[in-house]
């Protein structure tokens, strides 16, 4: 047993960070430390390979305890997060049904979304039948032309039924930007209904009425930096909108839910959520409240649903699984997990099962809720945290330049850099600089995605002849590469692709299995083969099997003899030749007629969108 007094790797001398860098470029022998070793995050600030203590010393916030201002390790002590589930209330009884089902398998967090027909005192009657008001958080959401009448129909619900007004959690959703950024709509007197809202429920202290949707930027496939600044605008716009409503600061952010997305960059999320925690504590301290602690930021995460696929559903566990870490980790109020299979067709019992045991599981296996911010005091994510606070402040100061959030929804500003952001990683995906694992990396050549695909509602909210201003594009990342699978399996003929292997044998089946990868991301059946004594041999057992593209697996050196043999053998047919890889003596292959090659450099959906144009493929 080592002693109290004794220190462990006594015997090891300290190694200075200097010394660390001067034997780190030694072994890079010359090559760039910066290229070779700084990661440039796509949120705008540089990651160096590695932090240490002293990277640490000089932030303010490296000795807050867990609730005390700013509040970047948490608004508790305990990490007791809400497991919360959304259902659908097309039938308000079989809703009810559902609630309490789901309560009874773990769930301790209702989200009730209601078409505006339903807002009426005998649906709520219905709907929260048998329901323990004060023992269940409960969330409400309708579009948001009728979000005032619902929440008129909730404080006599909630005051009929004799519950104590201290005992009763949740939100109504009331966001009448979000009508901007999903359907270019707007609002009118967004504030007076603000401040008609927080007066409506003053007696109930723990029932929010502001919802803040920075969930809307994830799903639009913006950074974490852009969803954290663009959050932090919208609800500085609202705090000021309430305030100059004759609403105290205080009412108006004890009435703020923030509902944010959380993708997959596992240590970027949980920095992303202590970041937000702390830059809303500085926004809401500059009102001057008369307390500190209502600069708390409540927040509810979301898993994306910007990089669920059709293709590989499962994978989607996969994704949802470190996004609901990230966020459990980072210590947010309640968390909603998206089922695996929600982008393409209704969830059903045994997804959305299974979306809440992903959240159980950490907590009764894990024990994630046992321990508050576990990452406080990490080099690497103390370090991520101050840069993403850093570069969100500077997105938030764009939106404040424009005259604030709103001024810059009319402009079109946030919109417009969701855009831009949006399709940036969607380039990435092409090129596979970001993966989507089953999509455009590793895809399940036996499924059939069309089968499995069902009809999802696309239920608006309110009829409205004009939308004059721009809205956010819900794409998800993978939809142009399951809008080429779906149309290959909707095709006269699926294309057939020949793996025509020949020479040096490892870089044969290397670049058989790169090749293979890349047309199944389009849905082409695959034929490889384990290689070949012949060019002529290859050619003709392509032709045996009715092959649409011949690919030549080879090393680069030998490409050159190969690939003019290949071309010339099946000039007498329709066949196309593809060269895997990109040999130095491409530009003499070309010369000869050889225009196709596939490599990493690859745009992989351009260049699968060009084979699909030139296979009659619509």
């Amino acid at each position: 047993m080592i002693g109290k007094k004794e220190k462990l790797f006594a015997d090891f001398p300290p190694v200075s960070t200097s010394e660390w860098l001067t034997k780190i470029k030694e072994d890079l022998k010359g090559a760039d430390f910066d290229k070779k070793l700084v990661w440039r995050t796509n949120e705008g600030f540089n990651v160096n390979p590695f932090y240490r203590k002293e990277d640490i010393e000089k932030m303010k916030t490296k000795d807050v305890l867990p609730c005390e201002f700013p509040f970047v390790r948490g608004n508790r002590m305990d990490n007791e997060w809400l497991v919360r589930q959304t259902i659908e209330v097309d039938d308000p009884a079989e809703a009810n049904k559902k609630a309490l089902d789901v309560l009874k398998r773990g769930a301790n967090s209702l989200l009730f979304s209601m078409p505006s027909d339903k807002v009426t005192a005998s649906t709520l009657k219905v709907l929260l039948k048998e329901i323990a008001m004060d023992k269940v958080d409960l969330n409400f959401s309708t579009c948001q032309m009728h979000t005032l009448d619902l929440t008129r129909l909730l404080v006599d619900f909630f005051q009929s039924s004799g519950v104590e007004p201290g005992s009763v959690f949740g939100s109504v959703n009331f966001d009448p930007y979000m009508r901007i950024l999903k359907a270019g709509k707007d609002f009118e007197n967004a504030g007076s209904v603000l401040a008609d809202l927080i007066r409506m429920t003053a007696g109930f202290p723990n029932f929010r009425v502001i919802g803040v949707n920075a969930e809307l930027f994830n799903n639009a496939g913006a950074y974490i930096t852009q969803e954290l600044g663009f959050g932090l605008s919208y609800g500085n716009e609202y705090l000021a909108q309430a305030v100059d409503a004759g609403v105290p600061v205080e009412e108006a952010a004890g009435n703020m839910l923030f509902n944010f997305g959380v993708g997959s960059n596992y240590f970027m999320e949980i920095a992303k959520f202590r970041a937000a925690r702390l830059l809303w504590a500085k926004i809401v301290e500059a009102y001057n409240p008369s307390s500190l602690a209502y600069a708390k930021m409540k927040i509810h995460a979301v898993t994306s649903a910007w990089n669920q696929t059709i293709s590989d559903a499962y994978v989607n566990l996969l994704r949802s699984q470190t996004e609901v870490m990230s966020a459990a980790l980072a210590g947010v109020d309640a968390i909603t997990v998206l089922p695996f299979d929600s982008a393409y067709k209704p969830s059903d019992e045994f997804s959305e099962r299974i979306a809440r045991n992903q959240q159980l599981l950490l907590k009764e296996e894990s024990h994630f809720d046992k321990v508050v911010d576990p990452s406080a005091g990490s080099y690497y994510i103390e370090n991520l945290t101050e840069s993403i606070a850093r570069q969100a402040w500077s997105v938030f100061l764009s939106v404040e330049e424009k005259g604030g959030f709103y001024a810059a929804l009319k402009e079109g500003f946030v919109q417009s850099e969701v855009g831009k952001s949006s399709r940036q990683r969607k380039d990435a995906i092409s090129k596979r600089k970001e993966i989507l694992l089953g999509t455009n990396q590793f895809p399940n050549l036996n499924e059939k995605v069309s089968e499995k695909i069902g009809t999802k509602s696309t239920k608006g909210c309110c009829s409205c002849t004009q939308a004059p201003f721009l809205s956010l594009d819900f794409a998800r990342g993978a939809e142009p590469f399951e809008e080429l699978r779906l149309s290959t399996e909707r095709a006269v003929k699926r294309p057939k692709v020949f793996m025509l292997t020949i020479g040096n044998l490892a870089m044969r089946l290397a670049r058989a299995q790169f090749s293979g990868n890349f047309f199944a991301c389009a849905g082409y059946e695959i034929v490889d083969n384990l290689g070949f004594e012949s060019v002529e041999a290859g050619v003709e057992a392509a032709r045996k099997v009715a092959a649409d593209i011949v690919v030549l697996c080879s090393s680069d050196d030998e490409y050159a003899e190969y690939a003019p043999k290949a071309f010339d053998a099946l000039s007498s047919g329709k066949e196309i030749l593809v060269v895997a890889g990109a040999p130095a003596c491409m530009e003499e292959l070309k010369l000869k007629g050889i225009t196709d090659y596939i490599h990493v450099r690859s745009n992989v959906l351009d260049t699968l969108r060009s084979f699909h144009s030139r296979l009659g493929i619509c």
